[in-house]
């Protein structure tokens, strides 16, 4: 009895913690209240807590991974209980265990994103207690993850999660996101470089961070690292920008151009996109297939992929279209980052 009424007050207490917004179906998991944040309960904005939060289809652990979000990006809160839906910037939407995100005040999130903040430019890194490779580990970091400056010492830099944790990072794995912005280069070529940096890292299903990539989640994950935001999915990529019919020498594809593949549609139905890459340029491409890697539509080259060759649609020009276009911005642009 004691057990059951103890188990019964934890319960209230978490639901009442995250409570807010709207409230979902009963059908979520037990709450456990050791992971609750102390969230701000009339919140319905949050900022990613994790250096990668896993959002996933329902409001359970066994449910499908959906998409990724990187520390420090902004979201909307659109319902919650324990676990809690939001929509990140590129209008994905999915569930989030509590620890994932930090709840706050419209004043707060504001605040966040007016500060100042420090930009991770390396694939990976480590936030620390102190200013030291030797101290302690606060959390891992992703390329991209964004936190708030408190300072400097020496080559390392002082930062603050969303949740209050402070610690230090190294110079070597990120920068002040003023002096990121000064020397942002959005060029094809420089993009091109991102991409084949990560040759070789896993493929993972709904993944979109330097931990692992779906086909999708790779050229988004490479655009943003430039400060490029497009939508989430191939399907949502492909109405994008200038629509490219593929000569059959693949002499107008250009490096950065997004190659679509597929199925073609008969009778009058659209085309099924299933698949994104990356293009070269002359027929090449880079895709999260299995891992990253390279490939071609070039039969005579060594590393052609009869498969994809088989699939493949047309492809899209997004680059000169970068805040030009619906659905194609940066975090200087998009409404998330300017709340």
């Amino acid at each position: 009895m004691i057990i059951r009424k103890n188990l019964a007050v934890l319960l209230a207490t978490a639901l009442c913690l995250f409570a807010g917004c709207t409230a979902k179906s009963s059908e979520e998991p037990a709450a456990r209240p050791e992971a609750v944040t102390e969230p701000n309960d009339s919140s319905c904005y949050a900022v990613v807590n994790l250096s990668v939060a896993n959002m996933r289809r329902t409001p359970d652990f066994d449910a499908e991974m959906v998409t990724q979000a990187l520390l420090g990006t902004p979201v909307h809160v659109l319902q919650k209980d324990y676990w809690a839906e939001i929509e990140t910037p590129d209008g994905y939407r999915g569930w989030v265990h509590p620890v994932g995100i930090r709840l706050l005040s419209k004043e707060e999130y504001s605040a966040w994103n007016a500060s100042e903040k420090v930009v991770v430019t390396a694939l990976s890194g480590t936030v620390r207690e102190k200013a030291s490779e030797k101290a302690a580990t606060v959390s891992d970091l992703a390329g991209g993850d964004r936190l708030r400056l408190l300072g400097k010492k020496g080559s390392w830099l002082k930062v603050a999660f969303p949740d209050g944790r402070t610690g230090y990072v190294s110079g070597k794995e990120a920068m002040k996101e003023s002096a990121w912005r000064a020397r942002l280069d959005q060029s094809a070529e420089a993009i091109i470089a991102t991409a084949r940096s990560m040759n070789g890292f896993p493929y993972l299903w709904a993944g979109m961070s330097p931990k692992g990539m779906d086909c999708s989640g790779f050229v988004r994950t490479v655009l943003y690292l430039h400060d490029i935001i497009i939508p989430r999915d191939a399907s949502q990529q492909a109405p994008t920008g200038e629509r490219i019919i593929i000569a059959d020498d693949f002499s107008n594809l250009l490096p950065g151009d997004l190659i679509f593949f597929g199925r073609k549609g008969v009778d009058g139905q659209k085309d099924r996109v299933s698949h994104v890459a990356l293009s070269i340029g002359g027929g090449r491409f880079i895709h999260s297939l299995g891992r990253v890697q390279e490939a071609s539509l070039v039969p005579s080259d060594p590393d052609y992929d009869e498969s994809d060759h088989k699939r493949l649609l047309y492809a899209s020009r997004i680059l000169p279209f970068i805040d030009r276009q619906d659905g194609l911005n940066t975090t200087r642009t998009n409404p998330f980052y300017n709340e």
